[in-house]
């Protein structure tokens, strides 16, 4: 092979790997983004040192009890969407109320159940709170044992959302959707 065909070999191949490396920044920054759970306060729903997609693309069309990733300042956590800017939000005998209105988390049946054994509730009262424009509440899934909304986070700005949770891709054995 002569200089000027390996040369142009070469150039062909660092153009290709340049492409790929643009694809990955471009859907890594704008689309989808691993992240590791960090602790326990979204179980049992998901565990520590899961790993996950998140959605990025869909952050600003957010639903309730959806599961986002929240950029904080020094570490990022995963909680579940509650409370929209205007909400009433309240927490009244182990109940959460949006606007007086009792909500139900399906997805707390295993705590609950475990609280219950253990003659103890989920969480305290607390509030009402309204939640501010530009604003969310959150709340993890292990009451008990969560920093969020009510306890050290606050109301979280909406700039501070990175994405939605879809699905949990390690460990391999426990592939599955976040829901």
């Amino acid at each position: 092979m002569n200089g000027t065909k390996k040369n142009r070999e070469i150039l062909s191949w660092g153009k290709s790997v340049f492409v790929a490396f643009a694809i990955v920044v471009v859907v890594r920054t704008f689309v989808f983004a691993p992240y590791i759970v960090d602790g326990a306060s979204m179980e049992p729903t998901l565990h520590d040192q899961e790993k996950i997609f998140v959605n990025k693309v869909n952050a600003d069309n957010l639903e309730r009890e959806d599961i986002v990733i929240i950029k904080g300042v020094e570490e990022n956590y995963v909680k579940r969407v509650i409370g929209f800017p205007g909400d009433i939000i309240e927490i009244r005998n182990d109940k959460l109320l949006i606007n007086g209105v009792e909500h139900k988390e399906e997805y707390l049946k295993e705590n609950r159940d475990e609280a219950n054994k253990q003659g103890s509730t989920l969480t305290g009262d607390y509030g009402p709170v309204t939640v501010p424009e530009g604003h969310y509440f959150v709340l993890g899934d292990n009451r008990l044992r969560s920093m969020d909304s009510r306890n050290g986070l606050g109301f979280i700005k909406e700039s501070s959302i990175v994405g939605i949770s879809e699905f949990v891709f390690f460990p391999f054995s426990d592939v599955r959707a976040v829901q």
